[in-house]
């Protein structure tokens, strides 16, 4: 009854309701061939016992206490055990979204709070309610840009996420806007004349990620200063939030474009993640997204409510500015709890923690391989140039319960064996250890084989 809440006899209660006999004479109206007639092919029906049983031996194949070096935009952070206790509460778990301001002022009044503290990180005058993620987010900036400035064109650094990249790539298809590349130089940075080089009087923004996929600081002062010189806007993607507890805000940007995943999300299959939009306060009309106010009531007693709703669902389609999910409500609730509990000297420490942890590894990993763009400032990511292929590296570690860096060939097949490693305030020394260790024997062995090889030639 839990799984199947009609039983026979309210079955047959419901066909005599509708004047039917059977539930073959309810579809009889679908011609025979295309009725199945068979048993679907899945497994016979469980008890309940079974079925938890089932899930439990599933969890066990998740790999659960394996060590992570992958990032790329998601990231394995702490998250503190009040974030679920909170979320957990029937006010803010059941709540679809905050439409009577009258009788939402709970969720409300979080919203207002994870505006004000996402202005505060990022050094910008408003933020939005939250977007769906950082990819879309990075889309609706750009397409934020092209409403204000009303230019078509946009320029993109091709050291932001590739998949951020491609996403931006579906919207700008169906809205007209030609896009353009800009590549990266030996620093893993933006080059700064491709970049002015590829800037006209069209373009209406550019895109750059910071820490961006690489895990390089821009130098977003000078890109700011090229794009304005121009009449281009800044949008700034950054996929890290973390990062903002040591580094600089943009605040040269025009537009920031964050994903907040970092900030208490699980990972969780890649979603449902936590999307930012944060700009000037004059650009506000033009912001995607809900924002949420404060006010007083008749009795003189703080009150919150929707400031601003510009989704297709609050106005007239053709004047929306969004048609994507604009507040992940609950996972921002999950953010905005991490934010409240860390602080501000906590998220420095914290990522404070994390560079350290950068540091040693791309020290460790110098030793044995070839980390690239080295001299260029970084927070919690780097890059391996390996002699063997980092598909097979990664194989020999997942033996040793760990998953190694994300290999880059697919993205960038110019940086050949390269792979892009993260660390975390949850990486250990000693799987840093261990993984340097492998990989180091891993090039001793490619190295010997190499030689032996020139050595057969030689005598041949």
């Amino acid at each position: 009854m839990r799984y199947l809440p009609k039983s026979p006899a309210d079955r047959e209660g419901m066909l005599k309701t509708i004047g039917l006999r059977s539930v073959d004479e309810l579809f009889s109206p679908i011609p025979a061939e295309y009725r199945l007639t068979r048993d679907l092919n899945i497994p016979r029906q469980m008890a309940e016992s079974e079925i938890v049983d089932f899930f439990r031996q599933r969890s066990r194949e998740n790999g659960d206490g394996y060590t992570s070096f992958l990032g790329a935009g998601a990231y394995f952070h702490y998250r503190p055990v009040i974030i679920d206790s909170l979320i957990s509460r029937g006010e803010f778990l059941t709540a679809y979204t905050p439409y009577q301001a009258e009788i939402s002022q709970g969720t409300l009044q979080s919203i207002f709070e994870f505006q004000t503290m996402i202005c505060e990180l990022t050094g910008m005058e408003v933020a939005n309610a939250s977007m769906y993620d950082g990819s879309t987010a990075a889309a609706e900036g750009v397409m934020m840009a092209v409403r204000l400035t009303g230019r078509r064109s946009v320029v993109v650094a091709r050291s932001l996420h590739p998949e951020y990249r491609e996403v931006l790539a579906t919207y700008a298809t169906h809205q007209g806007m030609p896009l353009s590349v800009a590549g990266f130089g030996d620093d893993g940075r933006v080059n700064l004349k491709e970049l002015e080089k590829s800037i006209t009087p069209e373009t209406a923004c550019v895109l750059v990620q910071s820490p961006n996929f690489f895990g390089t600081i821009e130098d977003l002062a000078a890109i700011a200063e090229i794009a304005h010189k121009h009449g281009a806007m800044l949008v700034v993607s950054i996929a890290e939030a973390v990062s903002l507890g040591i580094v600089e805000p943009p605040r040269d940007a025009d537009v920031i474009a964050m994903e907040a995943q970092s900030f208490g999300v699980p990972l969780g299959f890649g979603g449902p993640y936590c999307g930012v939009i944060a700009t000037r306060e004059k650009y506000v009309r033009q912001m995607p997204g809900r924002l949420v106010g404060q006010t007083v009531d008749k009795q003189g007693k703080r009150g919150f409510v929707l400031t601003l709703a510009t989704r297709e669902q609050h106005i007239r389609r053709e004047k929306a500015t969004s048609n994507i999910c604009t507040n992940q409500a609950l996972v921002a609730l999950m953010v905005n709890i991490f934010m409240t509990v860390y602080g501000k000297v906590g998220l420095k420490e914290l990522a404070k923690q994390n560079l350290a942890k950068t540091a040693y590894a791309a020290g460790q990993f110098a030793k044995h391989g070839k980390v690239l763009f080295g001299g260029t400032p970084r927070f919690n990511e780097f890059v391996v140039q390996t002699t063997e292929d980092p598909y097979a590296i990664n194989s020999r570690l997942l033996g040793h319960k760990m998953v190694g860096g994300l290999p880059l060939k697919k993205f960038y097949p110019e940086l050949g064996n390269a792979a892009l490693w993260c660390c975390t305030e949850l990486t250990t020394r000693i799987a840093i250890d261990t993984a340097v260790g492998l990989v180091a024997e891993s090039e001793r062995s490619v190295r010997s084989s190499s030689t032996k090889e020139e050595v057969e030639e030689v005598a041949r």
